[in-house]
């Protein structure tokens, strides 16, 4: 568990190569500079940014291959997080960022431009508006629930994309409560920031995603 900031900061250097971990530090500091204008993180969690926000994010890189380049889709993603940890850690692999409020998302395209990540397109607007691609890897960190994300995003997943749901707390219990059909295409992997946190991780097959795509036709969502 990585219970301190130099902990969580050795993390992530294991994780990526020197020139990525000068960037992740660059975006640190953009990112406490923009929370004095916007509210981006919770000001509490500022002295605890690598633990509790890069290295949370970061974690997600664990799960997938590092083969992998297929354009991952990060819902929600607010402060850049976990998409533009990705996109610096993995710059081989485009993401997406999906940030429907203007000032985060022009926060967003501006700290990209910063960094030099060509590989980071921001899409500023609603996930409804954003036109369907397929998607390698979805992530959500505090966008909604889990059955919403769901519903919301199947029409961008495959069998063979990776889902990666930060939960927090609420991991098992948001699992348990979807119907069967869904919960067993998804298993809770352990935080490695938090003892009591959980990542939901799985993958859609056929009958689950066409249910789901005939729910979003019926106007389910």
């Amino acid at each position: 568990m990585l219970t301190t900031e130099a902990a969580a900061r050795d993390f992530v250097a294991g994780l990526c190569d020197e020139d990525a971990f000068a960037k992740l530090e660059r975006f640190a500091e953009l990112l406490l500079s923009e929370n004095a204008r916007q509210n981006l993180i919770a000001k509490p969690t500022e002295a605890i940014l690598w633990q509790r926000h890069i290295a949370d994010s970061a974690q997600l890189l664990e799960h997938v291959s590092r083969e992998t380049t297929d354009p991952w889709l990060d819902l929600g993603s607010g402060p850049g997080l976990p998409g533009l940890v990705i996109a610096i850690m993995r710059p081989e692999t485009p993401v997406v960022l999906v940030e429907s409020r203007r000032k985060r998302s022009d926060w967003l395209v501006e700290t990209a431009q910063a960094l030099g990540l060509a590989n980071v397109r921001v899409e500023g607007k609603r996930l409804e508006l954003v036109e369907t691609f397929q998607a390698g890897t979805i992530s959500a960190r505090a966008f909604a629930p889990l059955p919403r994300i769901l519903d919301l995003s199947a029409r961008f997943s495959t069998i063979d994309t990776l889902w990666l749901l930060p939960k927090g707390r609420s991991a098992k219990q948001e699992l348990d409560d979807l119907p069967k059909r869904l919960r067993q295409k998804f298993h809770v992997e352990q935080s490695r920031t938090d003892a009591e946190a959980g990542i939901i991780v799985g993958h859609l097959g056929k009958t689950a995603l066409a249910k789901l795509d005939a729910k979003r036709a019926r106007g389910g969502n």
